[in-house]
């Protein structure tokens, strides 16, 4: 079970000037009644489907059956997505499998296939997967669940042109589709054309999407115990059922950074785990959090322009690169830091020959030690210097723990919309750049507008 420490939120644990008074917490937990039923009310009304994901024993089943069967037939799976179809890919894969995994070999990835993940339409990175990937051992999985996702959907154009070369019409065995369960291009085309398909449930938007078979397919297709994944999101979600505050962890979380944000200007919030296996699970969250909060208008439709910024960090890295900032900087941040107990191995830090003095204290002690040593004293050196920053505990990264630790955020998002006034499950700030972006590229319907910069306004 996860464990969020939030003391250093609070004055009398900084400088006695910043963060915030106890009286303060109170106010908060007396107000989480109405958040709480707020929330209930919506989810009742269909609008956190994400809460579901956690019984789909027969989804399960499924992706199990397919993983076990034609899954294991290919030496790598290729990922095509974008934003919440990628994002939480990535951050399964670098928590849960060995680090490098693609760099393995068979024997000590227990021949599980390689995967690779293109978000981006770069031409370069694109160009250079197709060259190293084989394409008759290779399983394409595209994941759109609007099915047309412009930048996915040029991918796919790319690679099933690319698999054609090479297996002509047998092209189609090598694709299996992630899309909406009865619209859009990517369904028509694998009704048309007999491809495999998986569906994303239509109350469950793309960046609350990792424990649907968006992620969940990729994770069982290189190993990983998808049934501890919900086991462990179930849990989150029980947790999120107490209507006391102080025993509501996800709550808790969204109402200290909504505070923060709102009436502390504390306006960024750092993700900073102590763990390179959860690198891209802090770019999962800044996706989450940004794209969730960050609203033009409330749910009145009155303009509020809110939001807080998300920022993603690593211990010990960026206390070589952020942390100053952090520590001296404008008191306009909260950071949570990601401490685990057990982070699988340990390496110990050898001794021998005359050290100097400088270097003695470090022989005897191991890796582990030093990294969770790190994290404590840069969230006491905070919290000295009147920075409010809170550390979430995880007893090590296993499927169950890191399936808690995905669902808490989500449910912690969900509250934050509440808290905030705001829907937290759209994104209209985005549909404009789509729009633009088919129109330059001549789609039908969409008229071409001037995007460029006006001549002469140009250094």
């Amino acid at each position: 079970m996860i464990k969020l420490s939030y003391g250093r939120m609070l004055q009398d644990a900084l400088d006695g000037t910043h963060g915030f008074t106890r009286q303060r917490l109170a106010e908060l937990a007396k107000r989480f009644g109405a958040v709480q039923a707020e929330v209930r009310q919506r989810r009742e009304a269909g609008e956190y489907g994400f809460y579901d994901l956690v019984d789909q024993a027969e989804t399960v089943r499924g992706i199990r059956g397919f993983a076990e069967g034609l899954g294991q037939a290919h030496d790598h799976v290729l990922v095509l997505g974008i934003g919440g179809s990628a994002l939480g890919v990535k951050a399964v894969l670098n928590a849960l499998r060995k680090p490098a995994w693609n760099e393995l070999d068979d024997e000590a990835r227990d021949f599980y296939p390689r995967l690779t993940v293109l978000e981006n339409v770069d031409p370069g990175t694109v160009a250079a997967a197709l060259r190293r990937i084989d394409p008759r051992r290779v399983l394409v999985n595209v994941i759109s669940k609007s099915g047309g996702t412009a930048e996915t959907m040029a991918q796919y154009l790319v690679v099933r042109a690319w698999l054609e070369e090479a297996m002509g019409p047998a092209a189609h065995r090598h694709l299996v589709f992630t899309t909406d369960p009865a619209r859009g291009a990517l369904r028509e085309l694998a009704q048309r054309e007999k491809i495999a398909t998986l569906s994303v449930p239509p109350d469950v938007g793309g960046r609350y999407s990792v424990l649907s078979p968006v992620g969940l397919l990729p994770a069982a297709l290189v190993g990983v115990d998808i049934e501890a994944l919900l086991a462990g999101a179930r849990a989150a979600v029980q947790r999120a059922e107490s209507d006391d505050l102080l025993r509501n962890p996800a709550a808790l979380y969204a109402a200290l950074l909504w505070a923060a944000d709102t009436t502390l200007g504390a306006r960024i919030h750092v993700l900073m785990p102590y763990a390179d296996h959860l690198k891209e699970f802090a770019e999962w969250y800044r996706q989450l959090w940004a794209e969730s909060l960050g609203k033009r208008v409330d749910r009145r439709g009155e303009p509020v322009h809110t939001g807080p910024t998300p920022v993603g960090a690593v211990g010990a890295t960026d206390q070589h690169s952020q942390v100053q900032l952090f520590m001296e900087g404008p008191f306009d941040k909260v950071l949570t830091f990601i401490r685990v107990e057990d982070l699988g191995e340990d390496v110990p830090i050898p001794g021998g020959g005359d050290l100097p003095p400088d270097l003695a204290y470090l022989p005897g002690h191991t890796l582990g030690e030093l990294l969770r040593a790190e994290c404590d004293a840069t969230s006491a050196a905070l919290a000295r210097m009147g920075r409010m920053n809170m550390t979430l505990r995880l007893p090590a990264v296993t499927a169950e723990s890191f399936g808690e630790a995905l669902m808490f955020f989500q449910i912690a998002t969900g509250y934050a919309g509440v808290w905030y006034g705001i829907n937290p499950f759209d994104q209209p700030g985005v549909e404009l750049g789509k729009k633009l972006t088919f129109a330059a590229m001549g789609r039908p319907g969409y008229e071409p507008e001037e995007t460029a910069a006006p001549a002469g306004d140009e250094a």
